[in-house]
């Protein structure tokens, strides 16, 4: 298998694209030091982690901004605080102020030239719009969990995706997911039967940060620590092809 046999590149984007682990922590701690929490950036993580997949599952309909809105609270319970409404809406309106990784932006140009882009995300397309000047692409079609009406790693997500890319004559063996999350991308493509490649950001680092480990096991048909290093991959493939 080769990263030139794919044609279209499906990608989550925060975690993969956007680095939401700096954005969320960013958001979060000012708060916690404020109310006397001293915390780790890893602990802020897992509380997050937590809490959001708990809310995802149980307000599959409602739009990221709310989600995380209702994480707030959740992870002020987790450290023994009291909820601050204001502090729950600053943060639900957090993703606009979420940082692009330091490769995106050149990689997806690069990866442009070469694939259709999509996005398959677990927020809604305002919040989308937001990262989207950020990451200064356009992307062939953006799918989100306000499209779908749940969020990964519920298996919808991916149906959604799939039928509405087969619908523009796209097939799937032609369709290569890239992301970061084991738990929400990796082990629900495929069980679709989807190429999967993982962006893994967080090589050398313990736990899984911002999101819940997966649940089963799960094998990657690519691995590169960077969005950089898989179009530096693709770019080699292509200079060996002649």
């Amino acid at each position: 298998m080769r990263l030139s046999d794919f044609t279209v590149l499906s990608f989550d984007c925060y975690g993969t694209l956007i680095d939401w682990e700096t954005g969320i922590t960013r958001a979060v701690a000012p708060w916690l030091n404020d109310v006397g929490v001293t915390a780790s950036r890893d602990e802020i993580l897992r509380a997050f982690a937590n809490a959001e997949s708990d809310l995802q599952m149980a307000m599959p309909g409602a739009p990221y901004p709310e989600i995380l809105a209702a994480v707030h609270p959740a992870m002020a319970e987790h450290f023994g605080v009291p909820p601050n409404e204001e502090a729950a809406a600053s943060f639900g309106a957090s993703v606009k102020d979420w940082p692009p990784f330091s490769d995106s932006v050149e990689a997806l140009g690069y990866l442009a030239q070469h694939y259709q882009l999509v996005i398959l995300s677990n927020v809604d397309q305002t919040s989308f719009a937001h990262s989207n000047e950020k990451l200064e692409v356009a992307f062939d079609a953006v799918f989100t969990a306000q499209d779908a009406g749940s969020y990964k790693p519920h298996p919808n997500n991916f149906r959604y995706m799939l039928d509405r890319l087969a619908e523009r004559g796209v097939a799937q063996e032609k369709i290569l997911h890239t992301a970061e999350s084991l738990y929400h991308d990796h082990v629900p493509a495929k069980q679709f039967g989807l190429a999967t490649c993982w962006i893994h950001r967080r090589a050398g680092q313990a736990g899984h940060g911002a999101t819940r480990p997966p649940e089963v096991e799960v094998h990657p048909d690519f691995r590169f620590e960077s969005l950089a290093a898989m179009a530096a991959a693709h770019q080699a493939e292509i200079a060996a092809a002649g």
